[in-house]
C-alpha cells in the first residue's frame, strides 16, 4: 500500500500538460558527463500521477541478491518501443525531448520506464544504464517525476559519498547525458523520513537499458 501524496500546493491544475524546454540549464560534470533539470516541466503533475498509479499495469518484481531472493523495493512497468504509452502526454514528452534534443542525440526516444516508489522504504541503489549501447557510447535519459519529490543522487563512478542530490517530484525534468551512465552513477536513497509516493518515466533510446 502507498502512502498518500501530499499534493503541491503550486501545481493544482487539473489540465495536464508540458512547458517550454527552453529553461533547461546545462550542468557540467566531470569526465564529459552532464544534466539538463527544468523544474516543474509538466503542469498538472498530481492529475497525472493519479491517473498512472491507478491505470499502469504495475508489477512486483524479485531479484537475486548473494544467496536469496529478494524483492525489488519498488513496483516497475516498461513499455518498449511502439507500445502506446499510459497516457498521451507522455507521447507529447517523449516526442519533444527528441526534438529538442534532436541534434545531440541523433535519434529519437523509443521506450519508457515507469517506477514507482511507494514510501520511502523504496528506492533504487547506485548503478548506470550500462545495459547495451550505453556501455561503449554516449547516450541521454530523460527522467519526468510525478508524485512527492525524492532525491536523485548522483557520483562518480567507483563509489564514495553522492557528490550531487536533485529532488525530482511534481513534475520535474531531468536529462542525463554525454558520457553519464558510463562515467557516473545514480541512485534514489531510501529515506528514514515520511515520504509520499512518487512515479518516475524514464525516456531511453533504441537499445539502452
Amino acid at each position: 500500500m502507498a502512502a498518500p501524496l501530499q499534493g503541491s500546493l503550486f501545481d493544482q491544475a487539473d489540465d495536464i500538460r508540458l512547458g517550454p524546454l527552453e529553461g533547461v540549464r546545462r550542468t557540467a560534470l566531470a569526465d564529459g558527463a552532464w544534466i539538463d533539470p527544468l523544474p516543474g516541466w509538466l503542469r498538472g503533475a498530481d492529475a497525472l500521477f493519479g491517473e498512472l498509479a491507478g491505470s499502469v499495469p504495475w508489477k512486483a518484481e524479485r531479484r537475486q541478491m548473494y544467496e536469496r531472493e529478494v524483492d525489488v523495493p519498488r513496483l516497475l512497468a516498461f513499455y518498449g518501443e511502439g507500445r502506446p504509452l499510459p497516457h498521451p502526454v507522455l507521447e507529447e514528452a517523449r516526442d519533444a525531448l527528441g526534438a529538442h534534443y534532436a541534434g545531440e542525440l541523433g535519434e529519437p526516444f523509443v521506450t519508457a520506464g515507469l517506477c514507482f516508489y511507494r514510501d520511502g522504504r523504496d528506492g533504487v541503489a547506485w548503478y548506470g544504464d550500462r545495459t547495451g549501447r550505453s556501455a561503449t557510447q554516449d547516450t541521454m535519459v530523460a527522467i519526468l517525476s510525478v508524485g512527492d519529490p525524492r532525491d536523485l543522487a548522483l557520483r562518480p563512478r567507483g563509489g564514495g559519498a553522492a557528490a550531487m542530490r536533485l529532488p525530482l517530484g511534481h513534475g520535474d525534468l531531468v536529462v542525463m547525458g554525454g558520457s553519464c551512465q558510463r562515467t557516473w552513477e545514480h541512485a534514489v536513497p531510501k529515506s528514514m523520513r515520511a515520504v509520499g509516493p512518487r512515479i518516475s518515466i524514464q525516456f531511453r533510446t533504441r537499445g539502452v537499458r
